[in-house]
């Protein structure tokens, strides 16, 4: 006996979450790896890079924002 599928389309939005925080920044050291940690604003990773750069001398840092979003089916066809 064979089975039945039914196969729908349906068109989807993309928005910004603003559920719950907003923007996650951290900043990466691209010579050692080590990490600012996450914060919810971008001075305490920049501030993370000026001390490491000052105490290791590496001077290349990766920025990294995390943003968050939610998709909605907005219809179906």
């Amino acid at each position: 006996m064979a089975g039945r599928s039914v196969i729908r389309f349906a068109d989807w939005s993309l928005s910004a979450d603003l559920s719950g925080s907003g923007p996650i920044f951290e900043s990466e050291c691209t010579t050692c790896g080590e990490s600012s940690g996450a914060a919810d604003g971008k001075e305490g990773p920049e501030t993370w890079c000026l001390r490491h750069a000052g105490s290791t001398g590496h001077t290349g840092f990766r920025g990294i924002t995390t943003s968050f979003f939610r998709a909605e089916m907005v219809s179906v066809q």
